[in-house]
């Protein structure tokens, strides 16, 4: 009987490629596009996002260390609160700017080389800034803006390496692991900062900072290789130094005669990810999702102690692990969830015979729910996050036991990832080679967002109380539920255009 999908054009999905190469054993030519995802084991696929989370760790660990020590750097500069806060403010501000230049930096000249100056400009401005001296408040205030300028990046680059390593049907669990970092540090940082600054004085956060990020820097330089596709693709991978690690134990040699076709290198400019708008209503949804996070620990210390006298700066401190806590638990979750979702539905449309994974129509992107599979239960968790947020505002300003407090900044810290991991995973799906370059966007519009809202957030619960805020606030977390199920119905077809697009620009001669 004849084929009836004979002759009928195909564009296979990175998974169909991965999942057919396993299934036969045999060495399929690949698209360099997913040459570093099978150049490296699934252990030292690990091993790579354990790099990744450590030195994702420092984007908000640097800023959150810095709280503590607030007090102590207004008596040694003789300065106010609010001088010593808009050094805060300008760290705020490049932390959103700084990863919009590095991002597409490295989507195309490396992920390695980035990573490296990154970190050896974090750790050299903690050495000024623990050196500097206390009469001169200007160069304060330029250390941290290039504090923030090494540090900031780290997210974006990270999330650039777990798009490269990783299929879609592992990069939930991977990019979920890599949060970890990121998530601990606003919960590890007042903690870590506070102890610090009380027993050793301001300067030695400083220089915790500065030893962790060189130990952090050395580990890339002696063991993270390059990852970058086009950089793999034309062996510049083997640079030494910059490409090449001084101990190449993790990854193996792709032959040249398995890989098909070379990747086109992605646009320098990231606005471009703005026109594209199902990419757009994610980054808005990611956006207020973070930020009802950040509002609610930034009014922590502002909401929580008129509500409960008996706090002291010590168990306030250790207030923040709960909201921490349910960061690390809903990275965990998502991660997990994430997988189980991507390998249900794809479960559901091949069957449980392995032979489907090369039929024609399993191969389709169009043929596969992505933004489904990613997104099914978003809505979900932002209803429940909603009324979590109001219910938290009106148990402060009913004074309610301390403990349902503290489980409900759980719930949102906990949910508030979960959504915000399962959107930015699906925004590294759908711009393959720009991951770096839209984790920098989705970091612009977060940090513009938090901004905003930390601003006036105390100012509004001042005028109208601390539950009417809240409910302002889960009027802000419930806008992004339409978007979410825009996104799923318009995505699809967007996402297929998108792939055409790709392929025909990667049949064309490359631009000397």
């Amino acid at each position: 009987m004849d084929d009836p999908n004979k002759g009928r054009e195909v564009t296979k999905s990175e998974d169909t490629l991965v999942q057919t190469q396993a299934v036969e054993n045999r060495p399929e030519p690949l698209p360099a596009s997913l040459v570093s995802m099978n150049r490296f084991s699934k252990k030292e696929k690990w091993l790579i996002v354990s790099f990744t989370a450590f030195a994702g760790l420092f984007n908000p660990f640097t800023a959150t260390i810095y709280y503590p020590a607030i007090p102590l750097l207004t008596k040694a500069f003789h300065k106010s609160t609010e001088l010593i806060n808009l050094t805060v403010t300008t760290y705020v501000v490049l932390q959103g700017i700084a990863p919009m230049v590095w991002g597409p930096i490295s989507d195309h000249y490396g992920r390695r080389p980035v990573y490296a100056l990154c970190l050896i400009i974090l750790s050299l401005s903690c050495i000024g800034l623990a050196l500097v001296p206390t009469s001169n408040y200007g160069l304060l205030m330029g250390l941290r803006c290039i504090q923030a300028c090494g540090s900031a990046s780290t997210i974006a680059i990270g999330a650039g390496v777990i798009g490269d390593i990783s299929s879609r049907a592992e990069r939930g669990g991977f990019f979920g692991i890599f949060t970890l970092g990121p998530t601990a540090g606003p919960a590890l940082g007042p903690v870590i900062g506070g102890a610090l600054a009380g027993h050793y004085g301001w300067r030695s956060t400083f220089w915790f900072v500065c030893i962790a990020s060189t130990v952090c820097g050395l580990a890339i330089v002696l063991f993270q290789p390059e990852t970058l596709p086009h950089i793999v693709d034309s062996g510049r991978d083997q640079v030494f130094l910059i490409y090449k690690p001084l101990i190449p134990v993790i990854g193996k040699k792709i032959p040249a005669r398995e890989i098909v076709k070379p990747v086109s290198r992605a646009p320098k400019n990231p606005f471009t990810l703005f026109r594209h708008l199902d990419v757009f209503f994610l980054l808005y949804v990611n956006a207020v999702s973070f930020a009802t996070f950040y509002a609610v620990v930034v009014t922590i210390s502002s909401l929580m102690f008129p509500a409960y006298p008996f706090l002291t700066e010590t168990t306030l401190g250790l207030c923040f692990l709960s909201v921490g806590g349910g960061t690390v638990a809903g990275s965990f979750i998502s991660g997990r969830l994430l997988d189980s979702e991507f390998r249900r539905f794809k479960k559901k449309i091949q069957g449980d015979n392995q032979a489907a994974l090369t039929s024609v129509d399993l191969s389709r992107e169009e043929n596969f729910p992505l933004e489904w599979a990613r997104l099914r239960l978003t809505p979900y968790v932002i209803i429940v996050t909603t009324a979590a947020c109001a219910g938290y505002g009106w148990c402060l300003q009913a004074k309610v036991n301390i403990a349902i407090s503290l489980i409900l900044q759980f719930i949102i810290g906990c949910l508030a990832i979960v959504v915000t991991n399962s959107t930015t995973t699906l925004l590294i799906d759908l711009v393959p080679g720009q991951s770096s370059s839209v984790s920098a966007c989705s970091n612009l519009l977060r940090c513009v967002f938090s901004a905003t809202l930390v601003s006036v957030i105390d100012l509004i619960a001042k005028a109208i109380g601390t539950g009417w805020t809240f409910v302002l606030l889960s009027v802000l977390t419930v806008s992004s539920l339409p978007l979410v199920l825009i996104t799923i119905k318009i995505g699809p077809k967007r996402r297929v255009c998108r792939q055409q697009q790709r392929e025909t620009q990667a049949q064309k001669p490359p631009v000397p």
